[in-house]
């Protein structure tokens, strides 16, 4: 019998958003999952899971039963010829690389974090840059899931697969994804070179930036010309290592700015080392999904508010990332290549700066070239807006009503999508 506990106090790890779920619970098997679901339809309560809790928006938060999946953290099966995996959702990728390690296989791309859950990341659509690289969750080719009314749906591109394309970025609303199995890719080494230009520049040569590495992504400094620009790309270099790119550049850039800037910086070491870095600050992030061709066009725009409100301070580099298109159904990348610009706020000391002028500014200007939010990030959005934003958007609405009819797994974020 799967044990509930009372009291149990939820924080996002940004400390943004928090709930105090009615009951919390950390099941160890399918049958404790059912349990919980079983022990919900009787009570009539809402349901949510929780993965690493990285999300910075709320869209991780309840009232009713909190599911937390840390011990539902296995790998399962490792298919060398086929070199996919497959996991328990629970587990972090950060136990998840040095398993893949043992039988020399990597994942072929990751976001700037893996302390994050397997279920997690995709349900969230969690992206890196690399425009032959789609987000994680294209990594993803079969998962089992848990419905409201106690089924379990095998799903992929052969099974259940208009669950299986809605479900790779699930937003935790269509049952308890329970498995998934990756696609990986032979262990690997990755070389990261940072080198100083200007916007002009990159925005100018955009394309063969993008033809010249295969994770390229800059940093744009504002309220100045200066750009960051970093490739990341296969190496067969021994493990070498300069400071992180986001002690070096993006807090020490105001350190020591001169200096910094003219440098060129160089390490390698295993992919999923150089793919993550360690971020110590509590923030606020807004990240969109824009058309690729609009990028220079959304950054230029973007600048010119700035300059034309000196008041409006924006006090951390926009992050520019690049990623392939797909057809998941909500995947902010649905039939499109596109660049992720990303806005962070930090709150030092946890206390949060001013920043709606410059928030608004922004989404005014990536609603304007046709952006899609990032799902875990903070966004002003409704359903009205995602209508508009995804083509597929009423094929997942159908679905979800037909997985979930009764929403066991809605909560106040999501409400503000669907209704």
């Amino acid at each position: 019998m799967v044990h509930g506990y009372k009291g149990v106090k939820f924080q996002n790890w940004a400390r943004t958003y928090g709930c105090c779920p009615e009951m919390y619970f950390q099941p160890t098997s399918v049958e404790e999952v059912r349990e919980v679901l079983a022990l919900a339809r009787q009570q009539n309560k809402r349901v949510k899971v929780v993965g690493g809790g990285h999300s910075p928006s709320d869209i991780a938060c309840t009232d009713g039963f909190m599911i937390h999946m840390g011990k539902m953290n296995r790998v399962l099966q490792v298919d060398t010829e086929k070199k996919q995996v497959t996991v328990e959702a629970g587990i972090l990728l950060a136990d998840l690389h040095p398993q893949l390690g043992k039988h020399s296989l990597a994942l072929s791309n990751l976001g700037a974090v893996s302390d994050v859950t397997a279920g997690g990341v995709i349900g969230s659509g969690t992206h890196n840059t690399g425009i032959k690289h789609g987000i994680l969750a294209t990594q993803v080719v079969a998962l089992t899931l848990l419905t409201a009314d106690g089924t379990i749906l095998e799903c992929s591109e052969s099974s259940n697969a208009d669950v299986f394309q809605a479900a790779r970025v699930h937003l935790g609303c269509l049952g308890v994804v329970l498995t998934v199995t990756l696609q990986c890719v032979p262990q690997f080494h990755l070389q990261e070179i940072s080198f100083p230009s200007t916007l002009e520049e990159v925005l100018n040569n955009l394309d063969s930036h993008l033809k010249k590495s295969e994770y390229f992504r800059f940093l744009w400094f504002p309220h100045s010309e200066n750009v960051s620009v970093i490739y990341q790309d296969h190496t067969n270099k021994p493990p070498s290592s300069s400071a992180n790119w986001f002690w070096d550049y993006a807090i020490g850039f105001y350190l020591l700015e001169f200096l910094l800037w003219i440098r060129k910086k160089e390490s390698s070491d295993l992919s999923h080392k150089i793919f993550t870095y360690e971020c110590r600050f509590k923030q606020h992030v807004q990240d969109w999904a824009i058309p690729r061709e609009k990028t220079k066009e959304a950054l230029l725009e973007l600048k010119a508010m700035l300059e034309a409100h000196p008041k409006m301070v924006a006090h951390f580099p926009v992050e520019v990332r690049f990623t392939r298109g797909d057809d998941i159904l909500l995947s902010p990348c649905f039939q499109r290549d596109s660049c992720y610009m990303n806005i962070i706020m930090y709150r030092p000391y946890g206390k949060d700066v001013p920043r709606l002028d410059y928030w608004l500014t922004y989404e005014t200007i990536m609603k304007k070239v046709g952006g899609r939010p990032h799902w875990a990030k903070a966004h002003n959005c409704t359903r009205k807006d995602f209508e508009k934003m995804y083509p597929a958007f009423s094929k997942f609405c159908a679905i979800r009503e037909k997985l979930d009819p009764t929403g066991m797994f809605l909560n106040a974020y999501l409400e503000k999508v669907f209704y």
